[in-house]
């Protein structure tokens, strides 16, 4: 008769997973809503009140006077990056009209690491650090290196020790908002690129040159054009010479920017080069522009006074003023050039102004009806400006390393000490693992490995690997979110990588076995309890295998409650000790300390029993086994029948009575090895040593065990 089928752990595994997870995929995603004004009106402090609302949770802000100052917004529906939960961090910036930082505030994030761990504090100080600075500023997340001397354009926030991946993705998401607005909202917002005259070109040009590169730019206006333009209006009479000449030119400007001396050599004589030369050295940051007028226009009033900005010359770029004013310098043209009168003015790059982009010079004319009080009539003729780039020079800032680059660079020797190690251990389990453990002093060594992974994968390193990972990176794709907040914490990437590479070879067994910290301080406290003699607990064979799938339900309702309520999900979380016991070295609330610490001693009497039966990561683990494709422990015919010698002493309860491995169960601790390969501790080995003759001590069956 066939004996009924019966379940194991993973088939009940598999079952609760696809469950929980249906459960989550039918659960409608729930868009975030943004602020009311009552609730963003909390935010804003005097002197700026909340004006309003411009969409996507953005609002204008209010001077006293009543005008528009600046606009306060969530980042989140502006730059919803996930972060290290796979929920995005929110926070409500404020900005004012000319790029600068009012104040950001911190409204919501799930970051385990400052929810219950390092607490807020430190995230809001983090935050707080923007207020002052501009978006025009090229700002990073870290220290500087090098030489702090060496005028950097980089300005540095420092950063949150052991929550670098949480603070870089609020950095992320606060720029990202912040630039968001400066498109949609100001007039060539966003970092501009400062540019300077390039005086090394030495390129011999003459005004025809200057004409045929769009150097020099014309604008004619004739009289018929001028009379055309005050056509209907009060003053179309108020000009006879326009009436009496009307092929004329009213305006025959040429416009020329000399910030680069090779252009101003082209149309200025050399004393007057030799005066802008001079000028420039003294007003290195402003940009010179060459105006010429040969028409009757005469490009300023007859009021104006040398030295100030002139009363018929508007000039804009990007919808902003530019100030122009005069330079107060004596213009003397070379020959061949046009024009009756020329003057050159100035203005301050430092206020934005890039002659390499397009730009617009207005100029006035100016007709006058009546005799007494006359009324005044003005027309605006415009022409756009732009210099070659290759006359100038752009001071690029110096581009920020991508997030993830800086997080590697950062942590370059650590990882080059964790992948050295990785590979070192992986070698000698691969290739070398019947000889570790054949050696006389197995356990110190394994010890030896795992106080390493305890002092520098864990608490130096801060390489402990979570289930917030995992739940991160479904709660992510579930919501089409990038997993990009994966690349802000390389040192634990790098453990990820190595852990699942090993799921197609040993399964579970490489980190639970070697790789956990928290794994490796339950070892060491059972080591500590039998030393001290204390008494342990042996788990019967069926409670065990009761208990051992408990953690798959403890995983089922992390992954629910990620979907359906991340507040709780946080607080369920700290069903894992890692954060108290390596994140924080102890150092949190009691209740998380006698948690952590109840664990240990709970080792010191059922081995690692937090791993056995409650770790939900661990069931992620027993997941990901489900990949390996061979059976990397050898047994033997007699393993299981005769001989239950490593069932019996294996503390895992990984062993079958029929001696087959149960390797959704195996942490690789290689004690079954040590036994397989011992001729003083393997039964059949023994006995063939004492010519008993079972078996055949020399034959080795990898997989189950044969019959």
């Amino acid at each position: 008769m066939r004996a009924p089928h019966q379940s194991g752990p993973i088939h009940t595994l598999i079952v609760v997973c696809i469950a929980a997870l249906s459960f989550c995929l039918i659960v409608p995603a729930t868009s975030a809503e943004v602020m009311d004004r009552e609730a963003a009106a909390k935010h804003v402090e005097p002197p700026y009140k909340l004006g309003e609302s411009i969409g996507r949770g953005g609002w204008e802000l209010i001077n006293l006077d009543g005008r528009l100052a600046g606009y306060g917004f969530e980042s989140q529906p502006l730059a919803p990056l996930p972060g290290f939960s796979g929920a995005p961090i929110n926070i409500f910036v404020q900005i004012t009209l000319d790029g600068n930082f009012i104040n950001a505030e911190i409204i919501s994030h799930n970051e385990p690491i400052f929810v219950s761990g390092l607490g807020e504090a430190q995230f809001h100080e983090f935050v707080r650090q923007y207020k002052g600075n501009s978006i025009n500023d090229t700002l990073v997340v870290g220290i500087p290196y090098g030489d702090k001397g060496t005028g950097s354009s980089l300005v540095y926030l420092n950063g949150v020790t052991k929550a670098t991946a949480s603070v870089r993705i609020a950095h992320e998401s606060i720029l990202g908002a912040a630039f968001a607005i400066a498109r949609e909202r100001f007039a060539g917002g966003g970092p501009r690129i400062p540019v300077r005259p390039n005086q090394e070109i030495d390129e011999q040009l003459n005004w025809n040159d200057l004409v045929e590169r769009g150097i020099a730019k014309r604008r004619l206006v004739t009289n018929t054009e001028l009379q055309s333009a005050f056509l209907g209006s009060l003053w179309e009479d108020d000009d006879p010479i326009a009436r009496q000449e009307p092929d004329s030119p009213y305006l025959d400007l040429w416009v020329v920017d000399v910030g680069a001396l090779a252009i101003a050599k082209a149309v200025l004589s050399p004393d007057s080069v030799e005066q802008l030369r001079r000028f420039m050295e003294i007003s290195d940051n402003d940009e010179p522009i060459l105006l010429i007028d040969a028409g009757r226009h005469g490009l300023v009033s007859d009021d104006f006074v040398r030295n100030t900005s002139p009363d018929l010359i508007l000039a804009t770029q990007d919808d902003l003023p530019i100030a122009l004013r005069d330079s107060d310098l004596d213009v003397e043209l070379l020959d061949g050039v046009p024009g009756n009168v020329a003057m050159i003015l100035r203005t301050d790059r430092r206020l934005g102004f890039d002659p390499t982009r397009d730009w617009t010079l207005s100029l006035r004319a100016v007709r006058e009806h009546g005799s007494f009080r006359p009324e005044i009539g003005t027309v605006d003729f415009s022409v756009t400006h732009r210099t070659p780039e290759t006359f100038y020079i752009k001071d690029l800032p110096a581009e920020p390393v991508a997030p993830w680059r800086q997080a590697i660079q950062q942590r370059s020797f650590d990882l080059a000490v964790l992948g050295v190690f990785l590979a070192g251990l992986s070698f000698l389990l691969l290739f070398g693992q019947s000889w570790l453990a054949g050696l006389a002093h197995y356990t110190p060594v394994r010890m030896t490995i795992l106080a390493v992974v305890t002092g520098f994968v864990g608490w130096w390193g801060q390489g402990q690997l979570s289930i917030v990972t995992p739940l991160g990176v479904l709660r992510g794709i579930a919501d089409g979110r990038s997993l990009e907040f994966l690349l802000y914490d390389p040192f634990s990437l790098l453990l990820w990588g190595a852990v699942l590479a090993s799921f197609l070879y040993w399964g579970r067994g490489l980190f639970c076995g070697w790789l956990c910290p928290f794994g490796a301080m339950q070892e060491f406290a059972h080591h500590i309890g039998r030393l001290i003699g204390v008494r342990q607990i042996e788990v019967p064979t069926r409670l065990d295998g009761i208990l051992s799938k408990l953690k798959y339900g403890v995983l089922a309702v992390l992954v629910v409650t990620a979907f359906v309520s991340p507040a709780l999900n946080d607080k369920l979380i700290e069903v894992e000790p890692f954060k108290t016991a390596v994140t924080t070295y102890f150092v949190r609330e009691w209740y998380y300390v006698a948690y952590a610490a109840g664990l240990l001693l709970l080792s010191m009497v059922v081995f690692k029993g937090f791993c056995r039966y409650v770790c939900p990561l661990g069931a992620v683990m027993a997941i990901g086994g489900l990949l390996r494709r061979k059976d990397w422990i050898e047994r033997r015919a007699e393993c299981g029948s005769p001989c239950q010698l490593c069932k019996v002493r294996c503390n895992y309860k990984a062993i079958k009575p029929s001696g087959e491995i149960r390797y959704d169960e195996c942490f690789q601790c290689l004690d079954c090895v040590t036994i397989y390969d011992d001729p003083k501790q393997c039964v059949p080995l023994v006995l063939a040593a004492k010519g008993k003759g079972i078996g055949q001590p020399g034959l080795r069956i990898t997989g189950k065990v044969a019959a």
